[in-house]
This record gives C-alpha cells, structure tokens and sequence, in this order.
C-alpha cells in the first residue's frame, strides 16, 4: 500500500468515526384547536388576499396553527383532511430566506432539509416578496394528489378567513426547479405554492 493511498483510506475511516450531526428541528407550539369563526361564516367570507404587511411577521403559535389545519393530526390521530386510500402521501414544506423545512405532523415539529432559499423559486409575481409564510406542497403527481393538496390550502384558507390573514394559492412557480431542489421521490413533484401573512393595513 503506498503512503498517499494509505492517507486517504485514514482520512476515510476518521470521516466515519464522526457522530453523524442530526437535521435541524423546530418544535412548534401545540395548535389551539378550540375557537374561531363560525365554519359558514368563514366560507362565506373566504377571498384571496395578495398584499401583506412586510413588516408585521408570523408568530410560531399562529404558524403552528396554519401548518395543523393544512397537514396536522388530530387528537384521534388521523390527519386534519382525507386521502384516497388513507395513503397520507403528500409533503408540506415551508420555505425561508435561510432555509426549507419539512412539517413533521406526529411531533407537530419543522425538519430543516437544506439551507437553500428557494422562494425566488416562487418569486414570480411582485407581492410574494412581501409575504411571511411561504408554504410548498409536494405530492404524486396524479389527480389524487392533486385532490390531497386542494383539501390542504383550502383548510388554510378557512383558517385564515377566521384568523385575518390574507393568502393566496400558486401556481406560477418553477415546479420544476423546486422538485429537483427537494430531490423528491420518483412520480412526486412541487404542485402548488401558498402565500400566507397579516394583510397590508390601508
């Protein structure tokens, strides 16, 4: 064996001998699952809300709370919206400046997976700078995937209408960019992109 091989395979063997550094995670306050508008008002009053006070952010117990009512678990333990099949085989992602979090529903906690920031990836439209709250969602790409993700935003949107946020659902993003980015599972893509934040005072 000469001396520079023998260097790498040390070199090799000091690399595995180091403790593997754990993913990032953010525990989040419990959800407040009790409250809030009326369910026929907040339908009623449902609206897409595009212009967001940049300057007021979101707190961790109301983001707890947006990411509950969007992929959470209930207190029997099933999720806050149906899947065909009970398949539960879509991803929620938040995105910021620093970095891409996954929502782990069963420890109500946000999993770091990059540092990247992948929101100009979302940036295509001149109000998404402004927004606080950027949620990605990723599923199999077919029509019950799709289906998983409107019952996703939808809650969101109830949940905003009741708690006067503004929000919006995307879809003018680079899907294609931001699946390669998360490196999801063969069939799986980014589908859609939800703008939450305090709307901007007139």
């Amino acid at each position: 064996m000469n001396k520079q091989h023998h260097l790498s395979l040390l070199a090799g063997l000091l690399t595995l001998s180091q403790p593997l550094t754990a993913a990032e995670t953010k525990q989040l306050p419990a959800p407040n699952t009790t409250g809030g508008m009326p369910l026929m008002e907040a339908i009623n009053n449902r609206a897409s809300g595009r212009l967001y006070d940049k300057n007021r952010p979101v707190d961790d117990q109301t983001l707890s709370e947006i990411l509950w009512v969007a992929w959470g678990q209930n207190t029997a333990g099933k999720r806050t919206i149906a899947t065909a099949r009970n398949q539960q085989n879509m991803a929620l992602y938040l995105l910021t400046p620093t970095g891409t979090w996954l929502y782990k529903a069963d420890t109500n906690t946000l999993q770091k997976i990059n540092d990247k920031n992948l929101i100009p990836h979302c940036d295509t439209q001149p109000f998404v700078k402004d927004a606080p709250i950027h949620l990605l969602y990723a599923a199999k790409d077919d029509k019950w995937g799709r289906c998983h993700i409107g019952s996703a935003y939808q809650n969101v949107y109830l949940y905003a209408t009741s708690k006067g946020l503004a929000t919006v659902i995307r879809g003018l993003i680079d899907d294609t960019a931001l699946t390669r980015e998360l490196n999801l599972p063969e069939g799986e893509r980014v589908i859609a992109h939800q703008t939450i934040g305090w709307p901007e005072k007139e």
